[in-house]
C-alpha cells in the first residue's frame, strides 16, 4: 500500500521542479524551440512570460502533480486491495 501523502507530495515537487527547467529551458533557447507553445497548450491560462503567467502556470503545475499523485496512489490502493498478493 502506498501513502497518499508522500506520494502525493513527491509527484508535485516533481511537477513543480519539472515547470521550472522547462521556463528556463524556454527562457534560454531560441524561440524557434517552441516550449512556450508546449506550456501554454498543457497548462491553461500560461501565456509566454509574464509574471501573472508564472504564477498561474506555477499553481497548475502544483494542481497536476497534486492530482496525478493522488490518482495513482488511490488507484493503486484500489488495485492493491482487489488483487491482493496475488501473482501471475
Amino acid at each position: 500500500m502506498l501513502n497518499v501523502r508522500i506520494t502525493t507530495s513527491a509527484t508535485t515537487v516533481f511537477a513543480t521542479l519539472s515547470y521550472l527547467l522547462c521556463v528556463a529551458y524556454g527562457l534560454l533557447l531560441p524561440s524557434s524551440v517552441n516550449m512556450h507553445q508546449l506550456l501554454e497548450i498543457v497548462l491553461p491560462g500560461f501565456v509566454w512570460i509574464s509574471f501573472r503567467a508564472f504564477i498561474v502556470g506555477l499553481i497548475w503545475a502544483l494542481a497536476w502533480g497534486a492530482y496525478i499523485g493522488g490518482g495513482f496512489v488511490l488507484t493503486y490502493n484500489m488495485m492493491h486491495r482487489w488483487m491482493g498478493s496475488k501473482t501471475i
